[in-house]
């Protein structure tokens, strides 16, 4: 079978499904190949935090910007993605981890980021439950949390309303305006974009992307056990190291009263299998900052591939062959800008200007074939 269209998207995870959205609003027809069920890959080993990060001037624009579509958006948004804005907890642990809530207090004011340092009086008063001897905390009320897969399903329902197309099966190859599938089903567009995260660079070999596993815990119900998302200010030199496996205590209120527990990140581990070392260690981890979490029951424990590249940014935008785009790279913080990525592809696609630069997260800052570290 041949079939034509303006766009064909790979990947229905959540940035596939918000490009497909972008891209339909604007009036091009768009298909979407997807070998499983839409935000079945990444996007379902992910924690749904809505969050500003700051590890990078490129990385503050862009999930600052991105989370202002999420927080536009989220009128529209059913109940089944279970979208709260809990705010997040940057907690610290000592007085050298308050020197850099301060730090990061005056990067967000700088960028127009509401957030508030807090002592240990008022981070107990918030979180009961954590331990009483931590030295403060970074409070920024406006960050999420989110149920992935169903977001991803609505983006991809919405994108159907405007007349996008979702095709199951596995790509071959993608290029030149063609994709082939497994069945022999080849389609052709115009624009080719490859969203298919950690498995990106089967489809287009030698871009700057490798694996990087997580894993995630989820527990039964405990209504009022936690406010907000925690995460240790320590997650910015551990679970964001480039060269070594890394735990780091980050955990998240549900709607349904669940506490989902992160997080770790593995390099070289090609398998999907539970670890149960990291998750040991992820799971002490946590107890550390948070004793109480050491009594809870766990329901379920998974893990997924994120798509990391050398410098923690994404990479949007084209590549030498001109009708092949790119929309990965995003590690822990697709659901974040998946969103954002979507409006700066389908702006770069229409000639369109951006509330901010694309240059820092273009494909072409990155040599094809380099290293990764």
């Amino acid at each position: 079978m041949n079939s034509a269209a303006d766009v064909v998207i790979l990947g229905c995870g959540i940035v596939g499904a918000a490009t497909a959205l972008e891209c339909a609003r604007a009036g091009m027809s768009v298909t979407v190949v997807e070998q499983d069920t839409p935000g079945s890959g990444a996007t379902a080993a992910g924690m749904g935090h809505i969050v500003v990060m700051d590890d990078s001037p490129a990385q503050l624009a862009l999930t600052t910007y991105s989370r202002s579509l999420w927080n536009q958006l989220s009128p529209e948004l059913p109940a089944s993605v279970e979208y709260n804005r809990s705010g997040t907890i940057w907690v610290a642990a000592d007085d050298d981890e308050m020197a850099e809530v301060h730090r990061k207090l005056a990067c967000y004011a700088q960028a127009g980021v509401t957030a508030e340092a807090i002592n240990p009086n008022e981070l107990s008063e918030a979180e009961p439950n954590l331990h009483p001897a931590l030295a403060g905390g970074l409070l920024v009320p406006d960050d999420a949390v989110l149920y992935p897969p169903a977001a991803a399903r609505f983006l991809m329902d919405q994108a159907r309303r405007h007349n996008a197309r979702l095709v199951y099966g596995r790509c071959l190859s993608a290029a030149h305006g063609e994709t082939l599938l497994e069945d022999g089903t080849r389609l052709h567009a115009g624009i080719l974009v490859n969203a298919t995260g950690a498995v990106s660079p089967e489809l287009t070999p030698g871009i700057s992307v490798k694996k990087r596993k997580g894993h995630l815990v989820i527990t039964d119900r405990y209504p009022n056990f936690l406010n907000h998302q925690l995460v240790e200010l320590g997650y910015l030199k551990s679970a964001h190291s480039t060269t070594a496996d890394s735990v780091a205590f980050n955990v998240q209120p549900r709607l349904t009263g669940q506490i989902l527990i992160g997080s770790s990140r593995q390099f070289d581990a090609e398998d999907n299998q539970v670890d149960r070392g990291i998750v040991a260690d992820m799971l002490e981890r946590a107890a550390l900052y948070m004793p109480a979490i050491a009594k809870l029951s766990a329901l379920r424990i998974w893990s997924g591939f994120r798509a990391a590249t050398p410098d923690k940014l994404p990479l949007i935008g084209p590549t030498e062959d001109p009708t092949l785009f790119l929309a990965t790279g995003h590690e822990g913080l697709g659901i974040t800008t998946s969103l954002a990525t979507a409006r700066l592809l389908t702006d770069h696609l229409l000639h369109r200007p951006s509330p901010i630069a694309p240059e820092p997260y273009l494909p072409s800052r990155l040599a094809v074939g380099a290293a990764h570290v």
